[in-house]
């Protein structure tokens, strides 16, 4: 394997009411994906509980905690360290009173490369998110870590193309969206999985970078609904194509080597990007009518 290759490795787990439970098991499946070969290895949204936006109550806002001195964090630091993996951590964060969906990125010494907030918040049956999350106040990041430029999009932000394209005119070599995905309450028999997985697949093949999601699977029952997340994890190479996939039911890890090198030389060669016309785009900046 050359220098410039990377393997990406995405969990895909399910999760219980039991947060410590949760995150334990979270540790060691990023132990696992590094013996694996992960380099660096991604985690579902939201990993450290059940999936508590399917229902708008206040006790759940007790789930937050600040960034710094975060145990979790620390926890996952010092794993990241240890493994010598690039690890992002999607956590529930309060800043004063302020609540966010926020990935922290971690680099494969240990050390906090920055922390990104989740820019779209969707709202609906089962997936309550704006009653508990601000929209990021970030923007879209990128981060220059061991094993390349790391950009991480948060679940509904996988829907929105700006977001991907954003990330790659920022000089991302790959694209990671920890997710929490499944049924829709109200559409019983209906799965968005083929959508959803085709959107993200068309984010790498326009944009001529890798793409890793990492989705929960399992039934969590809630107050006023349930969701059965269907998994699905995949990752996609820069031409669009699925190179490893999960099923809608299992506990995996996926693994997939990448050349960077070839391709930072494949997106040179097609001159996508020089191609542009941003003169053409002002309809992108106006509000929806």
């Amino acid at each position: 394997m050359s220098d410039s290759c990377v393997t990406l490795a995405a969990v895909q787990m399910a999760m219980s009411a039991n947060t410590e439970d949760n995150v334990a098991r979270a540790c060691d499946f990023v132990r696992l994906a590094a013996m694996a070969g992960g380099q660096v290895v991604l985690l579902p949204e939201l990993f450290a509980s059940e999936y508590f936006c399917k229902d708008m109550l206040d006790e759940h806002f007790a789930l937050a905690q600040p960034a710094e001195g975060h145990p979790m964090l620390s926890r996952m630091s010092a794993l990241a360290r240890e493994y010598e993996v690039v690890l992002p951590v999607s956590f529930f964060e309060r800043d004063g009173d302020a609540f966010y969906n926020s990935c922290m990125v971690y680099d494969a010494d240990g050390s906090c490369l920055g922390l990104y907030r989740k820019s779209h918040i969707p709202h609906g049956p089962g997936y309550e998110e704006k009653y508990y999350f601000r929209p990021g106040d970030t923007g879209f990041k990128v981060f220059e870590s061991r094993y390349g430029r790391v950009g991480v999009g948060i679940c509904w932000d996988q829907w929105f193309p700006e977001c991907a394209r954003s990330m790659a005119l920022m000089g991302a070599d790959m694209l990671l969206y920890p997710t929490a995905i499944g049924s829709e309450p109200e559409l019983p028999g209906y799965s968005t999985r083929n959508h959803w997985r085709a959107v993200m697949v068309g984010h790498a093949g326009a944009n001529l970078l890798p793409v890793m999601a990492a989705n929960r699977v399992g039934r969590e029952q809630g107050v006023c609904c349930e969701i059965t997340f269907y998994g699905s994890s995949f990752i996609a190479s820069p031409l669009a194509e699925i190179v490893a996939e999960a099923d809608e039911e299992e506990e995996t890890i996926l693994t997939a080597a990448i050349d960077l090198n070839a391709v930072r030389k494949l997106r040179n060669e097609w001159s996508l990007f020089g191609d542009r016309r941003p003169d053409l785009y002002g309809a992108l900046c106006k509000p929806s009518s």
